[in-house]
């Protein structure tokens, strides 16, 4: 191991080199590597094509994380999980300047110790039926200018997916101290985010392994147990030369590494209404499944946690694809890191247990949502998300409740006595004849079984039999209005309830019991 600066990696990176991206979300990612890499490419014009594959995009949406390396020329191919914190990654994706792919997650993660092991890729079910599936788009982003690599094979009478290894040159990490032997502690990181087994895979492709930390300490004050990258992995440290916070929102939060820290009374303020009453009606569906095994997707869901803990809802497993077991998702420009987390796995570890069916129940956004239940959360015309985890939790957890506004952009409700009254409809319709991306299937998960259900602000929706089915409805909302607001057509249950009362308190509008 040899130390160096952030400036001598960016010139180690070669032409045409396969570079995996540490990082998790807005957690985790070795800014002072990336942006020096990409003052050299400003600067000289090299390394060329480069090629990045990485789980989950680090970034916070403003040039940080894997966006620094967003210049054409530099990049040549992109194998990602989640792209939605870097959006000029995106731009290039859908202006056809790279190759793109959209892997499920999870995949992705687990495709480190394949390649690690010398395995000639990943045989999986995940991603069957949706829009990575060579039936459809076989995850390539912009169809124009790329070739699938994902096969679908049949393997012992089952038709599966085959998600290629690939040699990969060298690995940008990220951890919290080195010591003079070269081993890597993550003590003061949000969670491990696979970085042992990019490291593994990049040593066994004959690459090299670059770390970022913000401090070096002597071999004596680091444990065995408190090395997450053996330094035999590690071939140069990077003292942090700039700012090295926990995430891109946040310099340093101790809950985020102690489950002791104090929390604040409130995680989440200033939530808008419409979110409000879906996240108190989640957590209603939440109370349902004690002792389970739950799971919390972006946006909405993740606010359930904070939810859960004011209700005094607590017997129940939490976690996040991050790797985090346990406490409360932060959100925001901390997206991947939890509050008072009980345990860190590694994220490929947590994901065989989501593969394996051990979710009970997950609460997911969506973005668009049509008559058959089908779901898109990856792509909308310009603005490319990625699947990220969906796709590995949607396809595997034993009941998934979506949560979603009905309306976007603009949407605006209120209380008018005992119902709720829309004030504003929003601009964009969520509910469509047919979702544009398929990053959910309807039918697929009728094969399988799954509970599915839609909260809505003002409505809930099962999938029953391949359609919607209407079976709770705001008060003061009628079902003409719903159908108004919504371009899918839906069924009613003959056994329509009205959702849960909406009762004011303290903390503001919540739902805390069901209409008599």
């Amino acid at each position: 191991m040899k130390i160096i600066t952030a400036s001598q990696a960016a010139q180690y990176i070669q032409d045409d080199w396969w570079i995996i991206a540490g990082g998790f979300g807005c957690c985790g990612h070795p800014d002072s590597l990336t942006q020096s890499l990409r003052t050299r490419y400003l600067e000289t014009g090299r390394p060329r094509r480069l090629n990045l594959l990485f789980a989950s995009g680090a970034g916070d949406k403003r040039g940080k994380g894997v966006d620094a390396l967003a210049l054409k020329g530099l990049i040549s191919t992109v194998i990602g999980g989640f792209w939605g914190f870097c959006p000029g990654l995106v731009k290039m994706a859908r202006q056809g300047q790279i190759e793109a792919h959209n892997w499920p997650q999870g995949v992705i993660c687990k495709l480190f110790s394949s390649i690690a092991s010398g395995a000639p890729g990943l045989l999986s079910k995940v991603g069957l039926g949706t829009f990575i599936d060579p039936q459809f788009d076989g995850g390539v982003i912009d169809t124009r200018g790329s070739t699938p690599r994902v096969e679908k094979l049949p393997f012992h009478g089952q038709q599966w997916l085959f998600y290629p290894s690939q040699k990969v040159d060298c690995a940008l990490l990220r951890g919290t101290a080195a010591d003079e032997l070269g081993n890597i502690s993550f003590a003061d990181e949000t969670s491990f985010m696979d970085a042992q087994a990019q490291a593994l895979a990049v040593k066994n492709s004959g690459g090299t392994v670059i770390v970022q930390v913000k401090r070096l300490i002597a071999a004596a004050e680091m444990r065995p147990s408190d090395v997450k990258i053996p330094g035999f992995l590690v071939d140069y440290v990077v003292l942090a030369e700039d700012a090295h916070p926990q995430t891109y929102g946040k310099q340093h939060e101790a809950a985020y590494t102690a489950r002791a820290a104090p929390l604040p009374a409130r995680v989440h303020t200033d939530m808008p209404l419409a979110k409000q009453i879906i996240v108190a009606r989640a957590a209603l569906e939440l109370e349902k499944h004690r002792g389970a095994n739950v799971n919390l997707g972006i946006g909405i869901p993740a606010l359930l946690g904070a939810k859960a803990r004011e209700l005094g809802i607590a017997d129940y497993t939490l976690t996040i694809e991050s790797g985090l077991v346990g406490g409360i998702p932060d959100e925001g420009l901390s997206f991947g890191a939890s509050l008072n987390p009980q345990a860190v796995m590694d994220q490929a570890a947590l994901f065989d247990f989501y593969d394996g069916g051990g979710i009970d129940v997950s609460f997911l956004g969506f973005g668009e949502v049509d008559v058959a239940g089908n779901v898109n959360v990856s792509k909308f015309g310009n603005r490319i998300h990625g699947a990220g985890g969906f796709v590995n939790i949607s396809q595997s957890a034993r009941k998934i409740v979506f949560c979603g506004t009905l309306t976007a952009q603009g949407l605006e409700v209120a209380m008018a006595g005992a119902g709720l009254k829309v004030l504003r409809e929003g601009r964009t319709r969520k509910f469509v004849p047919a979702v544009s991306h398929l990053t959910f299937s309807g039918r697929t998960s009728a094969e399988s079984g799954q509970e599915v259900l839609y909260i809505t602000e003002r409505a809930v929706f099962a999938l029953v039999d391949g359609r919607l089915l209407l079976r709770e409805i705001a008060p003061g909302i009628s079902i003409s209005e719903l159908m108004a607001a919504m371009d899918c057509e839906f069924l009613v249950s003959d056994s329509l309830l009205l959702m849960p009362n909406f009762v004011r308190q303290e903390a503001g509008l919540c739902l805390d019991q069901a209409v008599a």
